[in-house]
């Protein structure tokens, strides 16, 4: 498994699907886990513990609210962390953002936009191709795919 994925709560599963679906079209092995920092931080440990043992290269943590997990995760591993701060009813997720964006000197999370977890995915394959020539080409496809869509776009206006 290349990228572990830790929500904080199971009501986080939607927003996750853009980055599991993401991951999945680049044949990337990963593990999604429900683990929260508050109400089961034993379990985050075991799964960061495991993370680094199965050699885990990148861990996507999603947290709304208060949003710690992905800085408790990033203050237990030097594993990449990517936070992904997810919205709420009360601050449309801007609490969550500045929690995980704000990570004091020395502890980095990259952080993508609120409910930006296709984005933490496509990081993520980044990081991934940076050492892998096959999934890097992927990448570029991938990419010039998007810009064939505007230029479809386009020429369809």
């Amino acid at each position: 498994m290349d990228v572990l994925i830790l929500l904080g709560s199971s009501s986080d599963l939607e927003t996750a699907k853009g980055c599991v679906d993401t991951l999945k079209d680049f044949k990337i092995g990963h593990k999604l886990v429900i683990a929260s920092a508050h109400r089961t931080p034993e379990l985050v440990d075991q799964h960061i513990a495991e993370a680094e043992k199965t050699g885990t290269k990148v861990i996507i943590a999603m947290a709304g609210m208060a949003a710690h997990l992905p800085g408790v995760v990033a203050s237990k591993t030097l594993i990449p962390v990517i936070g992904v701060p997810l919205s709420s009813k009360n601050t449309g997720g801007l609490d969550a953002l500045y929690s995980i964006v704000q990570m004091p000197s020395g502890y980095p999370v990259a952080t993508v936009a609120i409910d930006g977890s296709k984005n933490a995915a496509l990081l993520a394959v980044q990081i991934l191709a940076s050492h892998d020539t096959a999934l890097k080409k992927a990448l570029i496809d991938y990419r010039s795919k998007m810009k064939d869509a505007v230029s479809k776009a386009n020429k369809d206006l």
